[in-house]
């Protein structure tokens, strides 16, 4: 697992407070809605901003490919790795 997915899933965990889940514990290929951790609409809103704050990232609601972005830990890393500023600086 990547230092990246970790902090994604220590933010998911702080911004949604989700007191009874253990970041360690999320799998990054499982669900965030749904079956999986059972996150909704709200949850992502404020997980798009959180991710904002941190790591400079924004996620358009009308993007269309932003359910695929917030699909699993997983993806939502290769999207802030992608589209953080420093990702363009070598």
């Amino acid at each position: 697992m990547s230092t990246l997915e970790q902090d994604i899933k220590e933010l998911i965990v702080e911004a949604l407070m989700l007191e009874d889940v253990n970041p360690d514990e999320i799998d990054s290929e499982a669900p965030l809605f749904g079956e999986g951790l059972g996150l909704d609409s709200i949850d992502a809103l404020e997980l798009a901003i959180a991710l904002d704050r941190k790591f400079k990232v924004k996620i358009a609601a009308d993007d269309p490919n932003t359910r695929e972005t917030f699909k699993c830990v997983r993806s939502l890393a290769a999207y802030v790795q992608k589209h953080r500023p420093e990702a363009g600086k070598s």
